[in-house]
């Protein structure tokens, strides 16, 4: 359970200059919106996230009733609604470095937030009579304009926080969720091609699969899915058991493991297949996130598999990141664990490709090609994963 601090705590933790080096921190980090970070910082009070956010989120646990992800909308709806008002000051050149710095919609020319702090600032310049007109060549005024703003705006935030009372926390959740919303199309600057009309209505941000094979085949592979969903009331997520499975519900081999339980059915027509969903712990509203596992078991281990493959049957996968100890961050990563006494000749990766297609080992050099090392494998989709298409790790082994 999480204390709230009292006042005079909030003032020792959250002091101007410790909030300005979380703030230059939350703005220069390139692997996603502030949000998640702020979110993440909540969630994992041992992350590097919550060390370096601690002064801007821990105040929020007087909030003590809210979920992590209401937390980290009203630390987000404060720092957006005193970005504003610094910009009402009449000083529009602070407001716009700030909405760059921390990707507060709009973008200009209607574009999306780039990754990096300096990239946002590039894109200022095509704002007209802020920064001189025309607009300068190079981003000096930008940064010039940021080192003076993100110092005003940690000054506003630090008496703001020790003044916030449980009520007033509460106020600023529905402003954080309402700039949440504007900018949930800014997918890191990428955005996924059209879903069919009946595609899971998620969009996944973090997908990992990770696969421990018993010989030639599947023994078990573990799903981590981190969502967002893309319209309200979504309670739940299909998932695809082996293939024709028609014995009894209780017989399904899937297996929910976190934040969701299996419910299995009849097909709509005999010989049909079981439907199996995975039900969230409750629905949820367009934009919100959700993070669920799930593993799906093979009960036939004499079967050789050539392939791993995830079929992106909702609204598109983020483009892969991975931290700097290769740990994945966002995107879909997929890794394997192969038997010892059975590890392939080759291994590789696909993307968008036909089942003929993915079976063709690439020629020696070539970077689809993956490294087998201690009998694990692993890659990261670093482009991202469309609607309707396939993604995953393609085998070639040995001839016994």
């Amino acid at each position: 359970m999480t204390i709230p601090m009292d006042r005079e705590r909030v003032a020792e933790v959250a002091s101007p200059a410790v909030i300005e080096d979380a703030l230059r921190w939350l703005a220069t980090r390139k692997e996603g919106e502030p949000l998640r970070f702020l979110r993440y910082a909540i969630e994992e009070p041992a992350s590097q996230s919550a060390v370096a956010l601690r002064s801007l989120v821990a105040p929020s646990a007087m909030l003590s009733v809210e979920t992590p992800e209401s937390r980290a909308f009203a630390v987000w709806g404060l720092v957006a609604d005193e970005i504003g008002k610094l910009g009402s000051a009449g000083d529009s050149r602070r407001r716009n470095t700030l909405m760059a710095a921390f990707r507060i919609p709009p973008a200009p020319g209607e574009t999306t937030w780039k990754p990096t702090l300096d990239d946002r600032f590039k894109q200022l310049m095509r704002q007209r009579g802020v920064f001189g007109d025309p607009p300068p060549s190079t981003t000096t005024p930008m940064h010039k304009a940021w080192r003076r703003a993100v110092g005003d705006l940690a000054g506003c935030l630090a008496g703001k926080l020790v003044s916030l009372d449980e009520q007033g926390w509460r106020f600023y959740i529905d402003i954080g969720r309402a700039v949440a919303e504007v900018a949930s199309d800014d997918r890191v600057g990428w955005k996924a091609r059209a879903a069919s009309k009946g595609a899971q209505p998620v969009f996944v941000e973090r997908m990992v699969v990770t696969v421990v094979m018993h010989r030639k085949t599947v023994l078990s592979r573990i799903t981590e899915r981190d969502i967002i969903a893309c319209e309200d009331g979504v309670d739940g997520y299909n998932v695809h058991a082996l293939t024709g499975w028609t014995h009894e519900p209780e017989e399904i081999p899937v297996t929910a493991l976190w934040a969701c339980r299996l419910v299995a059915s009849p097909g709509m027509h005999p010989g049909d297949p079981m439907r199996t969903r995975l039900r969230f712990r409750r629905p949820l509203r367009r934009d919100e996130r959700y993070t669920f596992v799930s593993e799906a078991l093979d009960a036939e281990l004499d079967e050789q598999c050539t392939w791993i493959n995830v079929d992106v049957d909702h609204h598109g996968i983020a483009p892969g990141v991975c931290a700097p100890d290769g740990r994945p961050v966002a995107g879909l990563t997929i890794q394997v664990t192969f038997d010892e006494k059975c590890v392939p000749e080759a291994c590789w990766w696909y993307a968008e490709q036909t089942e003929y297609e993915r079976r063709c080992r690439p020629s020696d050099g070539d970077p689809h090609l993956l490294p087998i090392e201690d009998g694990f494998v692993r890659h990261t989709f670093i482009d991202g994963c469309h609607p309707r298409e396939h993604y995953g790790i393609a085998f070639r082994w040995q001839c016994s």
